[in-house]
């Protein structure tokens, strides 16, 4: 595996209230190779969406990154000015939202929002070339440059989110961030949009990192494996490792949430809910919903640990394991 591309240590992000801070991602620590995809995956609320946002220093208030590092490329994004980190977005990193319906201007043609974003970061360009580069662009995703003269409610779900993507890589970034990008979407553009995703990624040699909460297309699409609860990660490891042998309680309960076409079973999810990211148990925020709680288990925080090579847990059943 080749260096990090992508360096993130102890990044944290608040959100300010009356009643005091809500820690939606806490001490958030990983590494992302050149070429590698890493997916986050959660429970809605686990602060997968906040910390890529973090990421690209698009929190907003009352949210505020109150500390760590994100180094793309050598270069910390915590650094940096609004405006240099301006021009970092989309060249250094860049994101494909959730919801293309919603992320597209619906008064604006195709071809202003590429030639926006181009726009934004290269004024060398000429109307001529930046018709040839867009049109290039949308058709590297599978789409026809006529989708260029057309407006977002023209396109249906799957070509807006290829759209989305095409706008995503229109700067060859090192890292791609891809947020839940085939939420809305049939199974079938799902597959479209994914293979589209991958391919893409392959081309520009960029990482990747895939937020979302279907495990199964986890399992088949990304390398790496992020499992977040509670604003924090409690596992890491190469993907086809966390499947075969999770070592959280969490990442195991997500896992046994999959349907199996071997075994007829009743669809079970994970008892319990979150806990407050406002005023936290004590101790292990899993533990009021862990199977395995013991008594460590409620005195002893969760920090990340690498237990066995390229395997991190945040369990206190671990403490001390380290490889």
């Amino acid at each position: 595996m080749s260096a990090a591309v992508l360096q993130v240590r102890n990044l944290c992000v608040h959100y300010d209230t009356d009643a005091g801070p809500i820690k939606a991602a806490e001490n958030v620590t990983f590494d992302l190779a050149k070429g590698e995809r890493l997916g986050l995956v959660g429970e809605s609320g686990s602060g997968k969406s906040t910390t890529v946002l973090a990421l690209l220093r698009m929190v907003t208030s009352p949210g505020r990154i109150r500390s760590g590092q994100v180094v793309v490329d050598g270069t910390d994004l915590m650094q940096l000015s609004p405006e240099q980190m301006r021009r970092m977005r989309g060249s250094a990193v860049s994101l494909i939202p959730q919801a293309a319906m919603n992320s597209l201007n619906p008064v604006m043609r195709i071809r202003d929002h590429f030639y926006d974003t181009i726009r934004a970061h290269d004024r060398s360009m000429d109307r001529r070339q930046l018709a040839e580069h867009s049109a290039q662009l949308v058709e590297s995703v599978g789409l026809r440059p006529n989708v260029l003269g057309m407006y977002p409610h023209e396109l249906s779900g799957g070509m807006k989110q290829r759209v989305c993507i095409a706008m995503g890589i229109c700067l060859q970034p090192k890292v791609i961030i891809a947020d839940e990008p085939t939420s809305a979407l049939d199974v079938v553009v799902q597959r479209q949009v994914m293979e589209t995703l991958g391919r893409i990624q392959r081309e520009l040699d960029a990482a990747i990192i895939l937020v979302g909460h279907d495990m199964g297309l986890m399992a088949q699409f990304v390398d790496k494996l992020g499992i977040m609860y509670a604003g924090r990660l409690v596992e890491v490891g190469p993907v086809a490792d966390v499947f075969r042998e999770p070592l959280h309680p969490y990442t195991r309960l997500l896992i046994n949430t999959l349907p199996s076409l071997d075994v007829k079973a009743v669809f079970k999810g994970i008892p319990g809910t979150t806990p407050s990211l406002l005023n936290a148990p004590p101790g292990c925020a899993f533990h009021q919903r862990c199977p395995d709680a013991s008594g460590s288990c409620y005195e002893s925080d969760h920090v990340l640990t690498e237990v066995l090579p390229g395997r991190w847990v945040a369990c206190p059943c671990y403490a001390g394991a380290a490889a």
